[in-house]
């Protein structure tokens, strides 16, 4: 037998192998092995992912603007032309709403409440069409001069990847959600720079647990998210602190606590200003009948006419919040600063424009760190640390209360500036801000954007799962052996009593309290036609179902 022969037959029994191997793999899902090798190529994908929409979002500042340094965006806005400061956001806004208009069902740019919604009842899943278009849009708002942060799209472009994996090997719901926080993992680290932090944000803040199980690949998938970054920008970190100092630790704790606790109601300030706006924006655009196309355009000539004044607020802020973090603004400035960052951000979010919040709390956290401190230290200067240092703690105490994730936030403060050895004032702080802002509002920003929509993930699975079964895949039909007696299901359907079969069990169980046993199930038709009896959904079943969803995700979490 000749040897081209051979090497034909090894190179037929391999691709052989290799689709056997993905006939088992989307059939019968991965093997252990199988899955940390699959969380380590989804890593590395979103990290990439994550660097190019970080290049994207530089290039474009760089082309538009005209700067060679991105990170001293707003120093040098001030010498253009105000009316480039003018027009840039609202061409901006423009090609954003069209975007959005075109791709979209709502014009709404999909951000981390959609991956946190997408891992609580999707399975994991994600809108990849919309994800895509929200990822190029909050790129172009960001490149624009729009006021928001990358964290938020890159965390959904790293979902999409997810969601696309998941679909090819069919996966269920726990390696779905796995795959998921491997995803989001990777692009925070790769973005941040912040392997630890983006490895709990996945656990503690989408996936919302810390199962075992998901720990290990989750680890692993931002390590490879990490790695890409550095290999593109080193291991250094995002800001250069000046020396924070020790501090006082008898005589100024009590200042930290105070501190966490301003922070706390600063960051409650923060997201009501957004949910605010976004409401004000939604009235004005119905009374007036504006197309939503247009409605990024109007924020962006609202962020233009403010940036002609005050270019701090365009992109993501860094080189202010670098500012504040060596204590080189004045009082009055660091207050300026910090009002107008949100009122920048809550326009561009109304807008529609896309971006995250995570960059832009950094910021107004790090001026009212700043400005706290310039105070403290001005009445106490005998028992106070740097200006640095409460900067460093505000900073983290705002983001943690938005985010509603004390530890990552924490742990991601230290990554980004290299810091960790003030680590107690940053925990004694972010412990108080948390701790006050989640009673202010439902948890985080993202959870109560989701309760906004009527999704009700806050409170736990006990409160969102029923509202993932709907009553047409529960109920009895009336061939059914166990079936409701007609007349009695007829009889409660003229009495009013009865559910359409596309409900879903969360609207079920209210009727239940009544003290019914079973509730006639029908199908409503648009027009006057009666309804038609499809059959009866039992209590007993409703509670059957959800007391199996719930042992379900107990297990998932504690294993």
């Amino acid at each position: 037998m000749s040897k081209r022969s051979i090497l034909s037959q090894q190179l037929d029994v391999a691709l052989t192998s290799c689709r056997d191997g993905w006939r088992l793999l989307r059939h019968r899902g991965p093997t252990q092995i199988q899955f940390w090798f699959i969380a380590l190529i989804i890593g590395i994908a979103a990290g990439f992912a994550a660097l190019f929409f970080r290049k994207g979002v530089n290039a474009l500042q760089t082309y538009l603007y005209g700067t060679e340094d991105v990170r001293l965006l707003h120093s040098f806005a001030e010498s253009l032309p105000w009316y480039l400061v003018l027009i840039i956001p609202i061409c901006g806004g423009l090609v954003v709403g069209v975007i959005l208009h075109i791709f979209t069902k709502d014009g709404r740019a999909r951000s981390v409440a959609d991956v946190i919604h997408g891992a609580a009842m999707h399975d994991g899943r994600v809108e990849t069409r919309a994800g895509l278009a929200s990822a190029l849009a909050s790129m172009i708002t960001l490149g624009t001069g729009g006021s928001t942060g990358r964290e938020g799209p890159v965390v959904h472009l790293a979902a999409v990847i997810s969601t696309w994996v998941n679909r090819r090997i069919h996966a269920d719901g726990i390696t779905g959600r796995d795959l998921l926080g491997c995803a989001v993992a990777a692009a925070v680290s790769a973005s941040f720079n912040a392997p630890i932090a983006g490895a709990l944000f996945a656990l503690e803040v989408v996936l919302r647990h810390f199962a075992v199980h998901a720990f290990a690949p989750i680890v692993i998938a931002s390590a490879a998210g990490t790695i890409i970054n550095r290999l593109e920008f080193g291991g250094v970190t995002e800001f250069a602190l000046s020396t924070t100092g020790a501090v006082q630790f008898y005589q100024e704790m009590p200042a930290y606590l105070m501190l966490g606790l301003v922070c706390g109601l600063i960051a409650v300030a923060f997201m009501k200003a957004i949910f605010w706006a976004e409401d004000f924006g939604t009235k004005v655009q119905r009374k007036t009948g504006l197309p939503g196309w247009l409605r990024p355009a109007v924020a962006g000539a609202m962020l233009g006419g403010i940036a002609i004044f005050y270019p701090h607020i365009i992109g993501v802020g860094y080189e202010t919040t670098s500012l504040a973090l060596t204590g080189q603004l004045a009082l009055w400035n660091a207050i300026v600063f910090a009002v107008l960052k949100t009122v920048a951000v809550a326009i561009t979010m109304a807008g529609r424009m896309g971006g995250g919040v995570f960059s832009p709390s950094l910021m107004v956290g790090a001026l009212s760190g700043l400005s706290f401190g310039l105070i403290a230290t001005s009445v106490f200067p005998d028992v106070s640390s740097s200006l640095a240092l409460y900067a460093l703690t505000g900073m983290g105490a705002v983001a943690a209360a938005v985010l509603g994730a004390p530890i990552s936030t924490t742990l991601i403060v230290f990554e980004l500036t290299g810091d960790w050895q003030t680590g107690l004032a940053v925990m004694v702080a972010v412990s108080m801000s948390t701790a006050l802002a989640s009673r202010l509002v439902d948890r985080s920003f993202f959870l109560t954007q989701l309760e906004r929509r009527g999704i009700h993930l806050a409170a736990g699975p006990q409160a969102y799962l029923l509202a993932m079964f709907r009553v047409g895949s529960v109920m009895r039909p009336m061939d059914d052996e166990r079936a409701a007696s007609e007349d009695a299901c007829w009889e409660m359907i003229g009495d009013g009593v009865y559910i359409d079969t596309n409900a879903t069990l969360e609207s079920a169980m209210p009727i239940f309290e009544t003290g019914v046993r079973f509730i006639p199930v029908v199908t409503l038709s648009a027009d006057a036609a009666p309804p038609e009896l499809q059959g009866a959904l039992f209590h007993v079943d409703a509670l059957k179902v959800y007391n199996r969803a719930l042992a379900a995700t107990a297990a998932e979490e504690h294993s």
